[in-house]
């Protein structure tokens, strides 16, 4: 009896815990922040598993991971919900709040801090011009070099909306950057005008001036927490520890957070670990050393990448041999190899992302159609160019068509068939740099994060072993190429 009432206290204390909550994050400097915010604030005070789920991407992504199931919760802004989310710019908190409710979703209040759109310029351009407004972009309207964050340039409450309600064109000399590196091209005057987060460190650090929105265009971007309800409901104590986090940062602190990262190039556990004055993380206060970080990030990249490989080999030689039995249905297989070849990998990974969440399953669909058609077309090419005289020796000395395929058709198609795996196997080590965006780890990690905050040498942690690795597959393939090629072909 005395066991059972011990496991019913247990079972009641374990209400309301997750066994494990998994926080998502966009791929910018804020962004990791607050999800190391989030994290550690759970993680000192909850015994739970907090799975960190950073560097999603944009908007579009992590939010089809929480709506999938794939993460919890994530720190957005309302601005974002209201445009993106809701699309509805019209909405107050208050009305913002119950049309979320409605789709299953809770948010918190403020944290604090607005993190809204702003156009800034040089000190020295502004001087130069007399800007002080955005109203005072007319007088160098025809002239001016900018450079937009893509985000910006498609968003309705972006570029397009605020051309019209200034009554100006900023289309022209216009490049489409990633945010941190259009801060790079204004710091070396290769542009005059960025859009920028009023939170942004940068702005103090290279002095530009943000031009005053006069006609109050952009709206307000307070972040807030954004989770499922059903997590709410689930986790009481979770929760109640998240919205402990309102009004906590104003944009100063918030300032000076993004600054020790990207000025500072402080880790972003270490920030938030100094921030929260704790002591006990060995997570954060026990960097892992940059071998440690390569050597767990090619394990998740040889995985990504054998996994497509040998999967495309698997079915990308029966189906080239099959194309060759079969004309017309290896033309139009052929065909749709090389259309889903023209799909940019990033609009597939985020097409798959309803299909089977964020993680391993839509990077492993997405690498697979990527590396099948070198493999598809180069065991076509070989199997086609053998000469058919040979075909019907083998015939007439009274082989049948399996010994045929085994002893001619397969050695005198196989250094194509090689050079497409070769292909194939170097292409997927590139392009799986991209699954990092939707949680699948690998080598596109540390790039992602380092061009978050500009940092070159994080940058390096993915993009030298990720060279590394495709010139020791090209090579390995080569010598086997030489090996399998018969004699005679050499």
């Amino acid at each position: 009896m005395k066991f059972l009432i011990f496991a019913l206290i247990t079972a009641l204390c374990m209400t309301g815990q997750a066994k494990e909550i998994r926080i998502g994050s966009k791929a910018f400097t804020e962004g990791y922040l607050l999800g190391e915010l989030a994290a550690q604030t759970l993680e000192a005070h909850l015994g739970v598993k907090i799975s960190r789920k950073f560097g999603l991407g944009n908007t579009g992504i992590v939010f089809e991971a929480l709506a999938k199931g794939e993460i919890d919760l994530y720190i957005e802004y309302t601005g974002t919900i209201r445009e993106a989310i809701l699309h509805d710019t019209k909405l107050n908190d208050d009305t913002m709040k119950q049309a979320l409710e409605k789709m299953g979703y809770e948010v918190s209040s403020s944290l604090g801090f607005n993190n809204t759109y702003a156009l800034a310029v040089s000190r020295e351009y502004a001087s130069a011009h007399q800007l002080v407004s955005i109203s005072d972009l007319k007088k160098v309207d025809d002239k001016i070099r900018t450079a937009f964050s893509h985000e910006f340039i498609s968003r309705a409450d972006g570029l397009s909306g605020l051309q019209k309600r200034y009554n100006i064109n900023l289309s022209q000399n216009r490049q489409g950057l990633e945010h941190s590196l259009a801060y790079e091209a204004i710091s070396k005057r290769q542009v005059d005008l960025v859009d920028v987060y009023s939170t942004d460190a940068k702005i103090e650090s290279l002095e530009l001036i943000v031009l005053k929105d006069d006609l109050h265009y952009f709206p307000d971007y307070k972040a807030v927490v954004l989770a499922r309800a059903d997590f709410v409901r689930e986790n009481p104590e979770a929760w109640r520890l998240l919205r402990s986090l309102e009004n906590k940062i104003d944009e100063g602190l918030m300032r000076r957070l993004n600054a020790e990262a990207e000025i500072e190039k402080k880790n972003f556990g270490r920030i938030i670990s100094e921030y929260l004055n704790l002591t006990v993380n060995t997570r954060v206060n026990n960097d892992p050393t940059v071998l440690s970080r390569v050597i767990n990030r090619t394990k998740e990249h040889l995985l990504l990448v054998g996994i497509t490989v040998f999967l495309a080999v698997l079915t990308g030689v029966p189906l080239g041999i099959l194309a060759t039995r079969h004309r017309r249905f290896g033309q139009g297989m052929l065909l749709t190899a090389s259309i889903v070849q023209t799909i940019p990998s990033l609009a597939l990974l985020c097409l798959l992302i309803p299909l089977f969440g964020i993680g391993l399953k839509p990077a492993l669909v997405a690498l697979y159609l990527y590396s099948l058609l070198p493999v598809l077309l180069n065991t076509y090419l070989g199997f086609a160019s053998i000469d058919s005289q040979l075909i019907e020796t083998a015939k007439a000395i009274g082989l049948d068509n399996r010994k045929t395929l085994i002893l001619i058709e397969l050695p005198l198609a196989a250094r194509n068939i090689i050079t497409g795996i070769k292909t194939s196997t170097v292409i997927t080590i590139g392009t799986a740099t991209l699954a990092a965006l939707i949680g699948a780890g690998g080598y596109g990690a540390p790039i992602i994060s380092g061009l978050a905050i500009n940092n070159t040498s994080i940058i390096l942690i993915g993009a030298v072993p990720a060279a590394v690795m495709a010139l020791l597959a090209h090579f390995s393939f080569e010598l086997l190429e030489r090996m399998m090629t018969p004699r005679g072909l050499k």
